[in-house]
């Protein structure tokens, strides 16, 4: 009998995860790396970076870089390559909320968080895809939000794109699974993050989002770990255009 344990054993993988400075992609990075894997944050603050660096150890490099920039893609993936090969495995945490009143819109904000969230998830898969296509083997791992499907407050440009990308992680799906790629999205509820800082300042209104519920509390950090290495792992090898929710049963009621 196989050890299941195996099958959640990154060793001899590369991970690249955006948005590993700071939130669930650093634990995202900690965990893969825990896992056995070699990871790659990617992030515009190289001093977060350094930090998640020195606790993973040598099993870990950075790159310093704005991902929106869509001309930079290709230097942004040969920089990724660089320490350790071409990525297994891809997570795209990166994220940006402006938090605009649907009235209140700028442009520069609905671009920037269309950049982030949407358009650099896509090219920099795009681009990183041909090496897992040559291995038969890779991992596409995109950030949904309880938001991909819930209307909130403020969230238009952000909910815009977190409802695209439930649809581009299944057009992903449908593109390069053939190839032994999966592709497939984590949808967090509220865990305290900087991203969500707003939310956690206010007691009352953690406290009422916890209530939403169906485990009665936000989530922990940890909480993001176990979801995480199922996806980047053989222990998901069947499974692929789906959008996992890590939510504690919010989306459920």
């Amino acid at each position: 009998m196989n050890d299941p344990r195996a099958l959640f054993d990154l060793s001899g993988k590369v991970a690249c995860v955006t948005g590993a400075s700071s939130g669930l992609g650093r634990q995202a990075a900690l965990a893969l790396a825990r896992a056995g894997a070699k990871v790659v944050g990617v992030a515009r603050r190289a001093s977060a970076l350094d930090s998640m660096c020195d606790e993973i150890g040598e099993r870990a490099a950075r790159v310093s870089a704005d991902i929106s920039d869509r001309s930079g893609i290709q230097a942004l993936v040969e920089d990724i390559g660089a320490p350790f090969g071409a990525p297994d495995i891809v997570i795209h945490a990166a994220g940006l909320n402006t938090r605009q009143a649907a009235d209140d819109v700028t442009h520069e904000g609905w671009d920037n968080t269309l950049a982030i969230n949407l358009t650099a998830p896509f090219f920099l898969s795009q681009s990183l895809v041909p090496a897992m296509k040559a291995k038969g083997w890779g991992r596409i791992v995109n950030f949904a939000s309880l938001q991909t499907t819930r209307a909130f407050p403020g969230g238009i440009a952000y909910g815009a794109t977190k409802g695209a990308i439930g649809q581009l992680t299944r057009a992903m799906a449908e593109s390069w699974s053939p190839f032994g790629i999966t592709a497939n999205a984590i949808g967090p509820g509220f865990f305290p993050t900087e991203l969500t800082a707003a939310v956690f300042d206010d007691p009352d209104r953690a406290a009422r989002n916890a209530a939403q519920t169906c485990l009665g509390r936000n989530g922990r950090m940890e909480d993001i770990e176990g979801p995480v290495l199922f996806l980047c792992s053989d222990a998901s090898s069947y499974v692929t255009g789906q959008v996992l929710m890590v939510d504690g049963g919010f989306t459920a009621k």
